[in-house]
């Protein structure tokens, strides 16, 4: 077991345990279509998302990422379009767990590379399943494979590991 300590802007000195091989070992419900180097890759968040905390994943996770230090830039984005609310909404909601406070997509990160919080990984897959509707959505609505169509919406199933180009 290897034990992870993490300093980046929004945490300084946080520690968890990777208690499971990366990408292996998922909650039976939990079946994410792109892995979280694919989402960095084919471009998320306007770019923003990770950009103090590479020290914290692998460096091979970065490689091909489109990452923008200096803003969120939706040009970025496979869809090229803002499908992001801002982290005010999110806590205001009640979405943002304490031990990570950038939301899903840092849960899952943490999560593919073997961390476990069973209360928590329960109520990030609950969530992660409700996003499911917006496939519905896009295959009611659009022409299949239409990737004009639906353009936020499928931007928003890629930030939570739904590969909506293939709807």
């Amino acid at each position: 077991m290897e034990t992870v300590t993490v300093h980046d802007l929004m945490q300084h000195g946080y520690q968890y345990t990777l208690v499971e091989p990366e990408g292996k070992n998922f909650d039976p419900e939990f079946q994410p279509e792109l892995t979280p180097i694919q989402m960095l890759e084919l471009g998320v968040f306007g770019g923003k998302y990770m950009t103090d905390c590479q020290n914290e994943f692998p460096s091979v996770w970065f490689q091909n990422a489109k990452l923008c230090h200096e803003k969120h830039d939706p040009e970025l984005n496979y869809f090229q379009v803002n499908a992001s609310q801002p982290l005010s909404v999110w806590r205001k909601k009640g979405w943002i767990y304490d031990e990570d406070p950038r939301g899903w997509f840092q849960w899952y990160c943490r999560y593919f590379r073997g961390r476990r919080i069973p209360q928590e990984d329960k109520r990030q897959i609950r969530r992660w399943k409700a996003m499911k509707r917006h496939s519905a959505q896009i295959l009611k609505n659009c022409k299949r494979e239409d990737l004009s169509c639906r353009r936020v919406q499928r931007q928003a199933l890629l930030h939570w590991a739904y590969d909506s180009r293939i709807l």
